[in-house]
Order: structure tokens, then sequence, then C-alpha cells
């Protein structure tokens, strides 16, 4: 056999990647996208396995990647494709923790090097907590590395028994083009690209109509983006809520979003008259943020949250929860509140909306902030560097 080299160069066979991918996760899913776009152009033979729908969703064939539908299970005939898919691949990359572990199912018994890049912490409650730290210690400790995008992510992941851990250099998909991503897995299950087609470069082109359709025109807009489940801290929202009802005039809280909580949420918001909308699943959010005064996070966990850096990028003021990779992703560009703390949430919304000179201050840092983080062909460089290092033939001793 030729040696492999990721830019194949004459007389050498390109290097045969592999990304496995649940597809549960729009973020994943368009980070994935991105990085097969970019490790394409650099002479790298890459096929995704994932769902169909994911496929149809994010079109890996349209930046040259081979597809092969892969069930978002790991049942045997599931791990069997899986397996099928990888038998000629010089090394294998897996996407988020359910990813993960179908994939080490699939390569036993195999040499084939396998990378994992960790997303996001998932969470479970009860007898799934215990299976969960199962299937976390089972991946860490047989990915050849683990590239965890946040910090708390790496640290976990060593404590876990990884024995190559490595913060992972995420660039946020789309930022190079017209498109973009602001936390799409949030707003469905696939969903598709919330601002595919929309003008980042004219931010307040639609502001007034948007304002106005949205029912704050006269009145400070705060915008939220994420699933309606429990771990985006909505109830704490509905919390801080109360303290805006009697201010003048009232914020408005919009928040987009689908999920199991939305009865729950609605029935607090129409008893307690709070004023806070749900409006679901859409598809101009970048418009929902230019529009907005602030941008809150309120989630118990994240890790490289895209709505924070969205709104940095779009120079919103971000109010978001001290958890996770958070600090270390905005430093001093955000106001930061512990989680589960209404007062202090209400707190720093009040204050910052009568502080005009604050929120120009993290207008500017936002920007400053936004320039450190890793660009996408920054992030194909350090996957191709640490491919490089388990492909290569290494010098006898």
């Amino acid at each position: 056999m030729s040696p492999l080299s990721s830019n194949a160069p004459h007389g050498q066979s390109p290097l045969r990647t592999v990304q496995v991918l649940g597809g549960g996760n729009a973020g994943s899913s368009a980070h994935v996208r991105s990085l097969a776009e970019g490790l394409v152009a650099r002479g790298v033979r890459v096929t995704v396995c994932a769902p169909a729908e994911a496929d149809h969703a994010y079109d890996f064939a349209g930046v040259g990647a081979d597809h092969v539908h892969v069930p978002r299970s790991s049942d045997p005939v599931a791990v069997a494709a899986l397996r099928t898919a990888c038998a000629n691949a010089d090394l294998v990359h897996a996407h988020g923790l359910h990813a993960s572990f179908r994939t080490v199912l699939a390569l036993s018994g195999r040499t084939t090097p396998l990378v994992v890049t960790w997303h996001n912490r998932a969470h479970a409650e009860g007898p799934r907590a215990h299976l969960l730290r199962l299937l976390e210690r089972r991946v860490m400790r047989t990915a050849a590395v683990v590239l965890g995008t946040s910090p708390d992510l790496v640290d976990r992941a060593r404590r876990t028994g990884a024995r190559d851990a490595r913060l992972a250099a995420v660039g946020l998909p789309g930022r190079h083009r017209t498109g973009g991503l602001l936390d799409a897995d949030a707003l469905g299950p696939e969903g598709s690209d919330p601002f595919d087609g929309h003008d980042r470069d004219d931010p307040d082109r639609l502001r007034p109509k948007t304002r106005a359709e949205l029912g704050a025109t006269g009145r400070p807009l705060l915008i939220a983006v994420g699933s309606l489940e429990r771990h985006r801290g909505y109830d704490v929202l509905l919390d801080a809520a109360r303290a805006w009802r009697d201010l003048e005039p009232a914020p408005l809280v919009v928040v987009a979003g689908e999920g199991p909580l939305r009865p729950v949420l609605q029935r607090r918001i129409e008893d307690e008259e709070l004023p806070v909308r749900l409006i679901g699943h859409r598809e101009d959010v970048p418009e929902l943020l230019a529009a907005a005064d602030l941008a809150l996070l309120t989630s118990s966990r994240e890790s490289r949250s895209v709505l924070a850096q969205e709104a940095l990028h779009a120079r919103v003021p971000l109010v978001a929860t001290r958890v996770g990779g958070i600090p270390d992703l905005v430093g001093d560009a955000a106001e930061l509140v512990p989680y589960g703390d209404p007062g202090a949430l209400a707190g720093t919304v009040v204050r910052l909306l009568a502080d005009p000179e604050r929120r120009a201050v993290l207008r500017e840092r936002g920007t400053r902030q936004a320039a450190t983080w890793p660009t996408e062909d920054e992030t194909v460089a350090q996957v191709l560097s640490v491919y490089d290092e388990l492909t290569q033939p290494r010098p006898l001793p």
C-alpha cells in the first residue's frame, strides 16, 4: 500500500476518512458539512455516515463528500452498516457521544484510528445517567484523540479516561458565506440553516418591521433562542419576567423554538400575564437577533453556544448563564449570571436596559472577542494535523 497523505501529492494515495454523525444536532451537522468541504478541498476523501434526513438538510454530496445512510441507532443493523462503510477507511472521525459509541461498536476488532469530537455534554437522570456515564467511559477510553469543543468538555474527557484530549478549534460554520447558523438544533430536529439567504451586512434593514411584527415598537426587545426543554432554563426566564411586568415600558421577551414544554410555559405566561411570547420555529432568526436590544441565554449547560457566538458577531449585548464553556467563550464581552437565579437575571437585564454606555461597551468587546475565535480554515487545519499524526508512518526508533 502506498503512503497516505492528506494533500495527496503525486504517487501517494489520498487519505480516506469516514465522518460519523447522528444527525440529531444541527450544530454538529453543520460542523461536519463545513469540515467535509475543507477536507475535500485539501485532497482528502470523505464519506459521511449519517441518517438520510441529515444529508437532505445539509447536502454533504454538494461539498464533494460521499454519503452512506446509517440510521440514528446502535442496533445491530445500524452498527453493521457503519462497519461496512468504515471497512476501507484510514481513519474514522465520530461527532457526538451516541454516534461515537456506535462507531466504537462498529470498529470492534480493528485497528482503524478513531477521533471523537465532543460537541455537547448529554444529560440524563436516574438509571439513564449511569448508562450515559458508561457510554462516555467506553468512548473516551477507546478514541485515539478526543477533541472537546470547550475546556470543560476536555477536562471531563480526561477525567473519564481519554488517552489524548485536546481543545477543538471549532469555527462557526457559515461565517465566510452569506448563510450561517444560530442554535438551529434548538429550532428543530434537523432544521434548515436559519441564516441561509439572509444579509448579515445590513442588519438594520428589517429592524423596524421585525419589531413591529413582534409587538415591540416603543419597548425593549429581548430574544432567546432554543428548544423548549428543561435544560434551557425558561422556567427561570419566566420567573425573571415577572420583575419586568411593571417597568415602563415593559420589555418584551420573545422565545424562538419548539419543544415539549410549550404547553407548560404558555400556561404560565397566560396565567401570570407575563410579557413573553413563544413564537415557535422561525426561519428569520437573523432578523430577530438583529432587531433585539439584548440576547438571553439561560441554559443549565452549554459548551460552545452558537447563540452566544452569533450574538457577539451581531453586536447584540448578551446576558448568559455562567455554565460550561460560556465563560471561556465570551470572556468579558457578556454579562454572566448564575444559573437558576431569576433575581440576578432580572436585575442584570434591568441595569443593562438603563445603561446605554454599558451596552455600547459590550458591543465593542463582543466584536473583539469574536475576532479571537477560530475560523473554519483553522478548524480544518487542526483536524488535518491530528489525522496526519495518527496515519503517517512513524520512523523506527
